[in-house]
């Protein structure tokens, strides 16, 4: 059985009980969304969750009918009558599209008939469904057109597989970066401020931040350089890159158009201005590789219903790093950066989680892609050689690359199914002539290096979500904003307290005092919700003894130690895990 063909005759057969429950609701178009089906429709009057039990109920009725999906084929001339009679608007807009060499296909189900290419499974095989969710949507994703509603929902041969669905959908909700990440403070998002901007809390900042010191340490160990390059530049360097000309749609820009001189854009990138760094002097061979790193904040369009949590803003942190290197070069600079990148996510727990793609481009798209197919074969046979002497398991992608050159993405699959780039390594052969970038060879000539792009952990945003995702909030003690929280049984014991407080932070434990006048077992429901690794508890045995009593965020009691011992296990895990 077709399952995509199966969802897809649950979204006609959703479309038919709308048509009958709602008969003046205008048919948008059909969507597949991986488990889900989806259906966009323009309503008189709105509608909402509430109206899922009639709905699911009339498609149950359809059902009982034991109709049969039945395809007819019909003229440019009948079709447009046909949908023109039906006030279908935008499945005329459709129509219009369709090539004058294609045949026009209606899918009949029961008494509704629907523009459809198919393919279908007969309805019969439906055996359970349910409608799961409802949101907003431009049509044809085009914030300038109208808003439609789009109903989401499910649609097997067997109850067993809904039950399995409504189980994943329970993991989800307790996943999702966008539940989890909101209740425990890490970040938020404000109406006026914008879609995409996320505001990072300091909870969230403090992950920010002991990401950013870890990935600069260890590439300042890597010998790599530090730079700090502006976030806007005049469109003479974006023509000069080629984003311009490639990537000006996915660009903030701003300035007065009637004056070429006067048009600024927000960086998407930063490697343009890391290439001029690279210029400002001769460089010899003997110096290269030269390597550049920035977290830089960046900037790119994204369509509204794309955007979502942390995944996908609009302004976005990236370690973003390149390398200019000989082409006799090009393979160890590689192989070394993906070394580097797989250090790194050994270090969050993430290296089993990854897939890894290598994303091609295509030589016939020229107005895509940089046109010089020698050069796309070439790199592309060298970063195929380096994942598999790594032997690294891996897929290919036509159409994926970047336009100046092939890539090695790195996957991961967010609880929702839909799988995300986290990390990026790129092989660039046409910027070096863009900028004019050479190194004095071995007999006194300038020549072109290579470049290779490169982030480490990707854009930190994403990989926040991520983590919360995969770790449930509850994040690895080295990476936890508060690795523990010390209070008394009593306002007597504060004293006490404070000492030990004082202590875990010279010993460079992120910990929490907490001296409200609440009971132990309040606070300790407390920062276990906020996934507090470590909980010390001191009353009067405690304080006689010189001790504390500690207690993990999973419930398990470890007993009374001394400040020392907790110091010492504290940092052998975080020894151990990174």
């Amino acid at each position: 059985m077709d399952e995509k063909a199966l969802r897809h005759t649950g979204a006609h057969l959703l479309a038919a009980a709308i048509k009958n429950i709602y008969p003046n609701a205008k048919l948008g178009t059909s969507h597949d969304n991986g488990a889900e089906f989806a259906y966009d429709f323009d309503f008189p009057t709105p509608i909402g969750v509430g109206d899922f039990t009639k709905i699911e109920a009339e498609m149950k009725q359809i059902l009982k009918q034991k109709p049969k999906m039945e395809c007819v084929e019909k003229s440019r001339l009948e079709a447009r009558k046909a949908l023109e009679k039906a006030g279908e608007v935008y499945k005329l807009e459709l129509l219009a599209e369709i090539p004058r060499n294609e045949k026009i296909t209606f899918y009949k189900l029961d008494n509704f008939s629907d523009l459809c290419a198919g393919p279908h499974e007969e309805p019969s095989k439906i055996k359970a469904l349910k409608l799961t969710k409802i949101t907003g949507a431009y049509w044809r994703a085009n914030e300038k057109n109208k808003m439609l509603t789009r109903i989401y929902g499910v649609a097997y041969e067997k109850q067993s597989e809904l039950d399995e669905f409504t189980q994943r959908q329970e993991d989800i909700k307790r996943r999702d970066h966008n539940k989890i990440g909101r209740e425990m403070g890490m970040f938020t998002t404000v109406d006026c401020i914008g879609q995409g901007l996320p505001l990072i809390m300091p909870t969230g900042a403090k992950i920010f931040q002991i990401l950013q010191r870890f990935v600069e340490d260890e590439q300042d160990r890597r010998g790599y350089k530090l730079t700090i390059t502006p976030r806007m530049a005049k469109r003479e360097m974006y023509e000069i890159s080629g984003h311009w000309s490639h990537y000006k749609d996915n660009m903030y820009i701003f300035g007065n158009e009637l004056l070429e001189d006067n048009i600024m854009a927000m960086r998407p990138m930063t490697c343009p201005f890391q290439f001029f760094i690279y210029k400002n002097g001769i460089k010899s061979y003997r110096e290269l590789p030269v390597k550049y790193y920035e977290t830089a904040h960046l900037f790119r369009k994204e369509k509204s219903g794309e955007m979502h949590g942390l995944i996908r803003v609009a302004e976005f942190t990236l370690s973003d790093s390149h390398i200019i290197c000989r082409p006799d070069q090009v393979h160890v600079v590689f192989d070394e950066v993906l070394d580097m990148i797989q250090f790194f996510m050994r270090a969050l727990g993430i290296e089993n989680d990854v897939s890894y793609r290598l994303s091609k481009g295509d030589v016939t798209k020229t107005d895509k892609y940089i046109d010089n197919p020698t050069a796309w074969k070439e790199s592309e046979a060298t970063l195929r050689k380096v994942l598999q002497n790594r032997k690294m398991k891996f897929t290919e992608s036509d159409d994926d690359a970047a336009f100046y050159g092939p890539k090695i993405d790195i996957q991961f699959r967010n609880v929702h199914g839909k799988e995300d780039t986290i990390i990026t390594a790129q092989l660039d052969f046409a910027s070096a002539d863009r900028f004019d970038m050479t190194y004095i060879d071995e007999n006194g000539n300038a020549v072109r290096p290579f470049v290779v792009h490169h982030s480490t952990i990707g854009s930190y945003e994403r990989t926040l979500a991520m983590l919360i995702e995969k770790y449930v909030g509850a994040m690895p003690v080295w990476l936890s904003p508060v690795q523990a929280a010390i209070f008394g049984i009593t306002e007597a014991h504060n004293e006490y307290t404070h000492a030990v407080y004082e202590r875990l932070q010279s010993a460079g434990i992120r910990v929490a005092r907490d001296i409200r006048n609440e009971k132990v077992g309040f606070k300790i429901r407390e920062y276990t919700l906020q996934r507090v690794p470590y909980m010390l508890v001191a009353g009067d045995k405690e304080i006689e003894a010189k001790l504390v009593s500690v207690r993990t965020r999973e419930g398990k009691d470890l007993g009374q130690m001394t400040v020392e011992q907790f110091i010492d296990l504290v940092k052998t895990t975080v020894k151990d895990f990174k």
